[in-house]
């Protein structure tokens, strides 16, 4: 375990960062800060979802952010890590298995050069910095968007690849609105006075903001995987049309041939010399009236 111990200036509040402890060292701290069992068990496992809840006069919240969007087929677990904190007014702690740049930043830029005076504002601070970490991906995501657009509209051939393309991005953007909205409870719950105020203020704006463009992002992939299915319908019945208008030209002239090619022996065309270049002018004239009633019905 690393544990790191920061306490704040000109206060009586002590951070303590715990990274990757095991549940002895974290009951430990537990028992010289009297927090709750049960927030203890959620603070260890590394898959719970965003909760926030307050027991023993402290406050207690897991938030996820954001460290990986280049697997095709994520999980929630795969795709953010957690981290576990727990506050009031005379001290901070964070839990989190794997080292975490916001927490040093919020640390070095905050904290020890006396921008942030109290447990609230180091809470604020960690959940705006892990919430920002869905802004790049929201961009990611909006430029895939537009690639497969472009493919869609300005290419004739479109790739048989694409509807899964399609699909991981439509997965990919559903994950991440699912954890800002879980996270929504973490970020309408916390309660800041005086200082604090306006960086709270903004925390639940980039997360508005975030929801709203998750929100885009999911509606613009949903109509792209019904305009390329669209698409594809059109195209193929397109292919089905060509066939049918070869198909109808050739019936009367399969059922010419059918005729003249059974085997009687009183056909009174076969003994006449005009027999067969009528046959072949009736056929041309067949292909010609078939022609032009596709014309006027506006199918060719």
């Amino acid at each position: 375990m690393a544990l790191t111990t920061c306490q704040i200036e000109n206060t009586d509040i002590t951070w303590i960062d715990l990274l990757d402890p095991t549940q002895e060292e974290v009951q430990s701290v537990s028992t010289q800060y009297n927090l709750n069992s049960y927030t203890l068990l959620d603070s260890l496992d590394p898959d719970h979802l965003p909760k926030y809840e307050e027991h023993n006069d402290t406050h207690f919240l897991i938030i996820r952010l954001l460290h990986d969007e280049n697997q095709k087929l994520p999980s929630v677990q795969s795709l953010s890590s957690k981290i576990a904190i727990f506050f009031n007014d005379t001290f901070i702690i964070t839990v989190h298995r794997s080292s975490q740049p916001i927490i040093k930043d919020v640390m070095e830029n905050y904290v020890r050069n006396g921008k942030v005076k109290s447990s609230i504002g180091i809470a604020i601070h960690i959940v705006g910095n892990a919430l920002r970490t869905f802004d790049v991906p929201a961009i990611n995501l909006s430029n895939e968007i537009d690639f497969y657009e472009s493919k869609l509209f300005l290419k004739k051939n479109i790739p048989a690849d694409m509807i899964e393309g399609i699909y991981y991005l439509k997965n990919r953007s559903g994950l991440y609105k699912k954890l800002l909205l879980l996270s929504n409870e973490v970020v309408t719950s916390i309660h800041a006075e005086g200082d604090q105020r306006p960086a709270l203020q903004d925390v639940r704006d980039l997360h508005t903001k975030l929801v709203l463009l998750y929100d885009q992002v999911q509606d613009d992939a949903n109509n792209l995987l019904n305009i390329y299915l669209s698409l594809s319908a059109r195209k193929t019945n397109d292919v089905m049309k060509i066939l049918t208008v070869f198909s109808v030209f050739f019936m009367p002239l399969t059922f010419i041939v059918g005729i003249y090619g059974m085997n009687f022996k009183y056909m009174p065309e076969l003994e006449s010399p005009l027999g067969y270049p009528i046959t072949l002018i009736v056929m041309v004239l067949v292909c010609v009236i078939i022609f032009f009633w596709f014309k006027r019905k506006n199918w060719l």
